[in-house]
């Protein structure tokens, strides 16, 4: 893969378009401003990250989140364009613009996942995996749709589609976005075929072609074309190093807010990623600093500042391989020993006392009960419109969404289109009017 090629401005659904004038912004910044002020980003203030959405204690939201990995991109993107400049001071690669495509990125990965955390994918997945969803399989395999599409649902594929896919009644090309942006965004660049049963693959097979357009146009090699599966695009290892930096640190200080961790540790995680140097340095600041949470922002900030350092160093150590496609794992998966160390510390730490405490599994358990009900009732609604309370099901999905697709296949995407779109407020509201728990004021 090449730089030249690899770094396109080209925007999809509008390729044939020209525009004349200049603009003071690049097309990448249009990119990252299209997604901030779009109502899918909007929304991911009402979702869940991890812990359930804020009471007297404001923890990370999904939009919260997504500005902060834009921001540890940026960084690292700019980072890294500095020196491939160095490197390739003749390219007429535009190298400057890597920190503005790795940012706007991003700010799109989280678009596609559904409501209450992570615990949404799994609820949509076994849903159709071991729920009322897994009779409509025949069905639709019979019309030659991909039932690992359902059962292996995939926020990352999710979010390809919401930018690309032309809703009813929306323009071509959805978002219209950059080539460059939607392939950094692709962390699994492959069919869900591939998937083996896990959350992880880049395309549902309705945007699989028009993906295998844009990879084919940015150079990216293909690795099987069936099932289709491709390298990576480069950027991607910035982006996912950027969401890996900020959900393993950020997590530990929102557990540390809400009192799940107690400040000694909290403290102890974050300085075992400096040798004694930097940890000397960092100790006699802390000895300066009364306020806790300042010590702990202070450390958190020390500690992205040091991986932010590590991942750069290690994509330009190893660009030949990422663009030959021969890199494996994550950029993170490559740290130097001392700071793995610390970094698997944090993660072991993170899975046995943040992400199994009582709040977090209640999200889930919630998770699990309103969308599987939201999904009975509306996968029935849309095998049997005619039926009256079907009808009355059907009206309350917006137009855009084509709930009366030829394809069953293309009616089951419609309705998770509208459910991985909801609000985990929405979701709540939703299934209390429907169960008659809940009912408008009168």
């Amino acid at each position: 893969m090449y730089w030249e090629q690899l770094l396109s401005a080209r925007r999809f659904g509008m390729e044939h378009y020209a525009d004349p004038r200049n603009h003071e912004r690049t097309e990448y910044q249009r990119d990252y401003d299209r997604l901030i002020f779009s109502s899918p980003f909007r929304r991911l203030q009402n979702k869940t990250q991890v812990f359930p959405l804020p009471g007297s204690v404001f923890v990370h939201n999904r939009l919260t989140h997504s500005l902060e990995v834009a921001s540890v991109g940026r960084s690292l993107g700019e980072s890294v364009a500095r020196q491939l400049r160095n490197r390739y001071p003749h390219s007429n690669a535009h190298f400057e613009e890597i920190g503005a495509i790795v940012s706007a990125a991003c700010l799109a990965h989280d678009l596609g996942n559904p409501p209450f955390g992570h615990s949404g994918e799994k609820a949509i997945s076994t849903f159709f995996s071991e729920g009322k969803g897994a009779s409509l399989r025949d069905e639709v395999e019979a019309e030659g749709g991909r039932w690992a599409d359902f059962t292996s649902f995939e926020g990352n594929a999710n979010a390809i589609r919401l930018l690309m896919h032309q809703f009813r009644g929306r323009r071509k090309g959805g978002f219209a976005m950059t080539y460059a942006t939607l392939a950094s965004i692709v962390k699994y660049p492959y069919s869900s075929e591939l998937s083996g049963g896990k959350n992880k693959f880049g395309f549902f097979a309705s945007e699989e072609e028009d993906y295998r357009r844009i990879a084919n146009d940015l150079g990216i090699i293909c690795l099987g074309d069936n099932p289709l599966r491709f390298a990576r695009y480069p950027l991607v290892y910035l982006v996912e190093a950027a969401d890996d930096i900020c959900y393993q640190v950020m997590d530990i200080e929102d557990a540390h807010k809400l009192h799940l961790v107690t400040t000694d540790k909290t403290i102890s995680l974050f300085l075992g990623f400096f040798d004694e140097e930097r940890r000397k340095r960092r100790e006699e600041t802390l000895s300066m600093v009364n306020d806790v949470n300042e010590q702990i922002a202070y450390l958190r900030t020390s500690v992205i500042g040091l991986l932010i350092e590590e991942c750069a160093s290690i994509f330009l150590a190893n660009e030949e391989e990422i663009l030959s496609g021969r890199f494996t794992g994550s950029l993170i998966r490559h740290l130097s020993p001392a700071v793995a160390e610390a970094y698997c510390a944090c993660s072991d730490f993170a899975v046995q006392q943040i992400y199994r405490s009582r709040d977090v599994l209640d999200i889930e358990l919630a998770g699990y009960r309103i969308i599987g009900f939201l999904l009975g009732v509306f996968t029935d609604a849309i095998r049997n419109p005619g039926h009256t309370y079907s009808s009355l099901l059907l009206n309350r999905v917006p137009g855009q969404y084509e709930t009366d697709a030829p394809s069953l296949y293309g009616k089951i995407q419609a309705l998770l289109d509208f459910v991985s779109g909801m609000t985990d407020v929405y979701a709540l509201d939703l299934y209390r009017k429907i169960t008659g728990m809940g009912l408008p004021a009168v």
